[in-house]
């Protein structure tokens, strides 16, 4: 049978494959990390609470967990370039109605709609890569997306900050609009599919469920998720809460906190350029255990920089460095588990996605529930989860 699916072992890593997966993958941190400057606008302009306004961000992520469950077995079955065009196109409709939103309720809804439709690019592009590449490449070649997809959330709250002050919290959902009519072009364009036909088995509810128990049973496949999951659920917890707690509670401005925020990603293209350098000689295990013990010491100092008062920046460096080994442990910890499912990589890349972005809304739910009167809330959040996370490798994955 003939196909026009790339043969992974003979895929290069070329400059401008990396440009326009990374424009892939920047769809969802774009929709996250844009509008965060312009929360407590959002919360004027609707006459609505801070939580309220925190509420649309777990609201997204909701769908977002919620999408992967679906978008993974069918791109398993289907293929993934049309599930990942279609999921795009209807993010992209899901960020004009967002923009065109009067009341908090809509946004709401609508948000958890477009992380519905988004998730398709985040599963779909991890199966995209783990059909071209093998274990130690699949992890050396997210870490470039990863660095490529940070160049657009370093300009984004500084960008929307901007755009609100400027222009009002709207024209951001209106330069995302623009940004998802972009990737839908380059992907039509340049991405053809990667999933030939005789690799796609037919889409059943019941082998689907099967398949998730199949990965849930394994206790090192759990822990690898949930390490992975709780680690990214520190980082929401500063996406949830980190504007209110910047803004109204140390007085930054709201152009300035894209600048703070940008710091953060300084560190993740540092400390992502240092895996993908050094994850092939040293493997994915080793690396994903530097990461874990680097957010470990991070969220201990924040929780010293509490307790002894440090201010603004006893509460930046230490996130700094926490969101700054995102990559590393998110790029790692995925490449343990697709290696062991590479026959499910659609299905083991949705579950854990949706894992990882439930622990997230969940505890970022729990963040924005509480009152931001001081960084307390934010702060404690991330050192329970870089507790747990490092419990959940040297318990589960590790043993």
């Amino acid at each position: 049978m003939t196909t026009n699916a790339i043969n992974p072992p003979q895929q290069q890593l070329t400059f401008l494959l990396i440009l326009v997966l990374g424009a892939i993958a920047a769809l969802t941190p774009l929709a996250i990390d844009m509008y965060l400057p312009a929360m407590p606008e959002i919360a004027r302009d609707l006459a609505v609470t801070p939580g309220q306004v925190q509420t649309t961000l777990a609201a997204y992520t909701a769908g977002f967990a919620i999408g992967q469950l679906i978008h993974g077995p069918i791109s398993d079955s289907y293929g993934r370039r049309p599930v990942l065009i279609i999921g795009i196109a209807f993010f992209l409709v899901g960020a004009i109605v967002s923009a065109l939103a009067v009341d908090i309720q809509t946004l709401t809804y609508v948000r958890a709609a477009q992380g519905f439709c988004g998730a398709a690019a985040a599963v779909v592009i991890q199966a995209l890569v783990r059909d071209m590449f093998d274990r130690e490449d699949f992890a050396r070649t997210m870490s470039f997306i990863t660095l490529v997809m940070t160049v657009a959330p370093l300009a984004a709250p500084m960008m929307g900050g901007y755009l609100a002050v400027w222009f009002g919290w709207r024209s951001i959902f209106w330069l995302l609009a623009g940004f998802a009519v972009l990737v839908i072009v380059l992907v039509m364009a340049l991405i053809p599919e990667t999933l030939s036909m005789d690799k796609r088995p037919p889409l059943r509810i019941g082998s689907t469920l099967r398949n998730y128990m199949k990965i849930l049973r394994s206790g090192k496949s759990v822990g690898y998720i949930f390490s992975s999951g709780f680690s990214f659920a520190g980082m929401f917890s500063f996406l949830t809460a980190g504007s209110f707690v910047y803004i109204d509670y140390y007085g930054v401005s709201v152009q300035n906190f894209g600048y703070l925020f940008g710091l953060n990603v300084v560190c993740l293209i540092v400390m992502t350029t240092i895996n993908g350098k050094f994850v092939r000689k040293m493997g994915s295990e080793r690396m994903l255990k530097i990461g874990l013990l680097i957010q470990l010491a991070a969220g201990i100092a924040l929780i010293f920089g509490q307790v002894f008062d440090w201010g603004l920046w006893g509460t930046v460096i230490p996130v700094v460095f926490f969101v700054g080994t995102i990559s590393i442990v998110g790029s790692n910890s995925m490449a343990c588990v697709l290696s062991t499912y590479p026959e499910l990589a659609g299905t083991a890349s949705s579950l854990a996605g949706t894992m990882r972005f439930g622990t997230g809304t969940v505890v970022g739910g729990i963040v924005a529930a509480i009152p931001v009167h001081s960084a307390w809330p934010m702060t404690g959040a991330m050192a329970v989860c870089a507790i747990l996370s490092a419990l959940f490798y040297w318990g589960l994955a590790k043993k």
